[in-house]
């Protein structure tokens, strides 16, 4: 029994010692325009940094005005980092605009959210 607990007591301690591998989920870190935030002029692009790496093949972001219609301009671009998300705007009127982004990744998870903002001035 005694040479069991020599054995054993080593091997738990080194199992707990070990963690493992974290998995990471890619989350907003900034916005810009940040989320609630009003606007005294349109922003020409909205752009995301996330806290891991997102895949560029999954990657979507949308700019919605009042009515449901994607005010972005092309296909949203990742950095070369696979850090940021952005995309171009079309000239915005005043009023509420909701972002919707949806990203998977490098480690394969998905997570989406939306979070609005609102321009006070006029278009750009």
């Amino acid at each position: 029994m005694r040479r069991l607990m020599l054995i054993a007591g080593p091997v738990i301690g080194a199992l707990v010692g070990c963690s493992a591998p974290s998995l990471a989920h890619s989350f907003p870190e900034k916005e810009q325009p940040a989320a609630g935030q009003t606007l005294s002029s349109a922003p020409s692009q909205v752009s995301i940094r996330y806290d891991a790496p997102i895949e560029h093949l999954f990657a979507n972001l949308q700019v919605l005005d009042a009515v449901g219609n994607n005010v972005a301009v092309g296909r949203p671009e990742v950095s070369s980092d696979g850090y940021i998300l952005s995309v171009k705007l079309n000239a915005l009127k005043p009023g509420n605009y909701t972002v919707k982004w949806s990203v998977v990744c490098v480690d394969s998870h998905h997570t989406q959210g939306t979070y609005t903002f609102s321009v006070r001035g006029t278009g750009s």
